[in-house]
C-alpha cells in the first residue's frame, strides 16, 4: 500500500472516528440503552433490530427504527421474553416486515431462555440461529459484522464496547455496495464480488495499517465518501 494511501486512511479514522457524525444514524439506538443503564440484553437486542434495519436513507432507518421501539415501549428484552409480538405482514423497513421481525424475537426469546448474551455466536451461527438464513460460504454478512463491531470496538468514541470478551482485532470489515465502491477506488480490493473474500481482502488490508483494530479502516472509508461524495 502506498505511504499516502496509508496516511490519508489514518487521516479519515482518526476524523471521521467521533459521535458527531453518528448521531442521527442506526448505532445511535443501542448508545440509548447504554445511557438509560439498561441491561446487557436491552443492548443487544437493539444492536439486532437497528443493523437489521441499517439499510436505505438515514432518515427512514432511523424513522422505521423508532418505530419497532415504540411498540416495544422501549423495553426491548422485556418485549421479547413476553412472547407476545406484532406479526403481520405490512412493511416494517423496505422489505421487512413486521412478521419478519416476530421471527427474530422468537428466536431471541429461545436464545435468552439458555443464555444470557448473544457474544458466544459466531457470524454463522447469528445468520442461522437469529435470522434463520441457510449458509451461505460468500455471502458478506454486512449487517451481522456491523453490530459486531458496534458491540466489540472499545475505544470509548462511537462503538459502544459491551461485549468484553471478543477481540476487535478478530472483526471483519461490514461490506455493502458503497464500502466496496470506496475501497475499491483506493486500491484496497481488485476483486468484482462484493461476497465475504472481498470482505476479509480489504479487512486484511487495514489489518496492515491497525493490526489490532482493523475496522477502525470503516470510518476511514466513511471519511472517503463524505470527501468524495460530488
Amino acid at each position: 500500500m502506498k505511504k499516502k494511501t496509508i496516511e490519508l486512511l489514518q487521516e479519515w479514522a482518526e476524523e471521521y472516528n467521533q459521535p458527531k457524525y453518528f448521531e442521527e444514524d442506526p448505532i445511535a439506538f443501542p448508545r440509548e440503552f447504554i445511557r438509560r443503564g439498561a441491561s446487557l440484553q436491552d443492548i443487544e437486542i437493539a444492536a439486532v433490530f437497528a443493523s437489521h434495519l441499517a439499510w436505505g436513507r438515514r432518515a427512514m432507518i432511523i424513522r422505521d427504527c423508532e418505530r419497532l421501539f415504540d411498540q416495544m415501549e422501549w423495553r426491548p428484552y422485556e418485549y421479547v421474553m413476553a412472547g407476545s409480538y406484532r406479526d403481520d405482514d405490512t412493511s416494517l423497513h423496505r422489505t421487512v416486515k413486521w412478521s419478519e421481525a416476530a421471527g427474530i424475537c422468537r428466536r431471541l426469546c429461545e436464545w435468552y431462555t439458555w443464555h444470557d448474551s448473544l457474544e458466544s455466536l459466531s457470524v454463522k451461527e447469528i445468520r442461522s440461529i437469529i435470522f434463520r438464513r441457510k449458509d451461505d460460504p460468500k455471502a458478506p454478512d454486512k449487517k451481522i459484522n456491523l453490530m459486531r463491531r458496534w458491540l466489540v470496538r472499545n475505544d470509548g468514541k462511537v462503538d459502544l464496547g459491551v461485549w468484553k470478551d471478543s477481540s476487535p482485532a478478530d472483526l471483519i470489515i461490514p461490506l455493502d455496495v458503497h464500502v466496496y465502491g470506496q475501497a475499491s477506488a483506493l486500491g484496497l480490493t481488485a476483486r468484482r464480488s462484493k461476497d465475504l473474500r472481498t470482505a476479509e481482502e480489504i479487512t486484511a488490508r487495514f489489518r496492515e495499517i491497525w493490526p489490532d483494530d482493523p475496522v477502525l479502516g470503516d470510518f476511514a472509508l466513511f471519511g472517503y465518501g463524505v470527501t468524495h461524495n460530488d
